[in-house]
């Protein structure tokens, strides 16, 4: 099978992009900003809605882009899964959670794949950014596009291209961050190619689905296990009475062999924290232990405790106990500068700190309130900073260390500071107050 007529002659294929959230919204918008035609679908109706509006649901992507999407005429956003069928370019891009006993839920991609059936027609290309473990493009996806009758690589064409999104990152954006596609044919590759690069500067083929899959998980190990090792180091160092950060700023100086990862009060987002563990379970189908990358989750799961145990005792050296005492966290979302609570360990250390009797409130300007998650049924709202409020509470925690905040002033008014994240370094009074963890 060949390119679709459309897709040979047409410098600006249509695109359907199923799951308008973190990677599917900022995607949808590189393909408009390339001229295409773009069909957005998603579950929940708001999104649609709100688009239509030109609102942006998510901070680190301003109204303005949405509206400028939506006044070219491009760009359609419905819950009607119908929609589809017009468009060149199938693209998934819906959440891959673990389940409740750490195992891939791939609930979201098997129900995504049913619905894609319905509608496929011939020449379309279907791909698969939802980020799992190797194999499941081939092994899940595949068996279900093909039970309406039609043919991978005869009559349709399926790639996996693993999403790398960074939301909030200044320096790399969708369009500059390299595209990898790996998919079941050549010609399937050479559609993916030519669909993608619309969207993006740099499209990189490799030479199968299950070599893309592989290297979005191998990206990501890589960074858990890194992390995980600079946080025992910094657990070691806080015993030895070493500061980490300026053991991590004297190691940087090598300008070869070494690349400095940064400790922290554990992993958040869906990557990193998930994705390891994806590669750890079809390891066991393979009979194979991968103890490297479960000793890294076991120590980064392990992070939000020791971060309540420096609260802990920092509160005891005031003659303090946990239990009653009033704890604000400083920033709920897992990264600076979003809105994204996925995994965040602040949820992870308010439920402990809240177990041990305190009461806890947060303050993040990005994070207004918290739904139910699964990491928490409680539905916390964001309080406001004064001089008052922060002089009210026994110990102020920096979780995330949004720009916005002025640490100084954050500093000056609060009892106590336990910093996670290294965020007072350039604070000159008040270094009493501060413990890092």
């Amino acid at each position: 099978m060949r390119f679709t007529e459309r897709l040979k002659d047409s410098e600006h294929p249509s695109v359907a992009i199923i799951g308008l959230g973190y990677v599917g919204l900022p995607l949808a918008l590189e393909f408009i900003r390339g001229g295409c035609e773009v069909t957005g679908i998603d579950v929940d109706p708001e999104k649609p809605r709100m688009i239509g509006q030109g609102r942006s649901y998510l901070k680190h992507i301003p109204s303005e882009n949405i509206s400028e999407a939506v006044d070219t005429g491009r760009f359609e956003t419905t819950t009607d899964f119908s929609r589809m069928r017009d468009s060149d370019a199938i693209i998934i891009c819906v959440p891959t959670p673990l389940g409740a006993s750490r195992e891939p839920d791939l609930s979201y991609v098997v129900n995504t794949g049913r619905e894609v059936v319905k509608y496929l027609q011939p020449g379309q290309l279907v791909v698969l950014e939802s980020t799992t473990y190797p194999g499941t493009t081939r092994e899940q996806l595949l068996p279900i596009l093909e039970e309406g009758g039609m043919k991978a690589g005869v009559d349709f064409f399926l790639a996996f291209s693993p999403e790398r999104e960074d939301p909030g990152n200044k320096h790399f954006t969708t369009r500059t961050i390299p595209k990898l596609v790996g998919a079941l044919t050549a010609e399937g590759v050479e559609a993916a190619q030519k669909v993608y690069s619309c969207a993006v500067d740099n499209v990189v083929t490799v030479s199968s689905p299950e070599v893309a899959e592989m290297a979005k998980i191998t990206e990501n190990t890589y960074r858990a296990v890194n992390i995980a090792l600079v946080n025992e180091l910094k657990m070691l160092a806080a015993r030895m009475g070493v500061d980490i950060w300026e053991v991590i700023r004297a190691a940087s100086t090598k300008p070869f062999g070494y690349t400095p990862f940064y400790p922290g009060p554990g992993l958040g987002g869906h990557c990193i924290p998930i994705d390891p563990f994806y590669l750890t379970w079809k390891a066991h189908q393979f009979g194979m232990p991968t103890r490297f990358i479960e000793l890294a989750g076991e120590i980064n799961t392990a992070m939000p405790s020791f971060v309540v145990s420096v609260i802990t005792r920092a509160l005891n050296d005031r003659q303090k106990s946990v239990k009653g005492s009033r704890v604000i966290i400083l920033g709920m979302a897992y990264k600076p500068d979003i809105d994204d609570i996925r995994e965040t360990p602040a949820l992870k250390v308010m439920d402990e700190l809240l177990e041990l009797g305190a009461d806890v409130d947060y303050n993040d300007p990005f994070v207004g309130s918290i739904g139910r998650t699964r990491q928490t049924s409680r539905r916390p709202v964001s309080v406001d900073l004064t001089e008052e409020s922060l002089a009210g509470y026994d110990c102020a925690v920096i979780i995330t260390d949004h720009s916005c905040y002025d640490y100084q002033w954050i500093v000056d008014n609060s009892d106590l500071i336990v910093d996670t994240r290294n965020a007072c370094v350039g604070t000159t009074r008040g270094m009493e107050k501060i413990v890092k963890a």
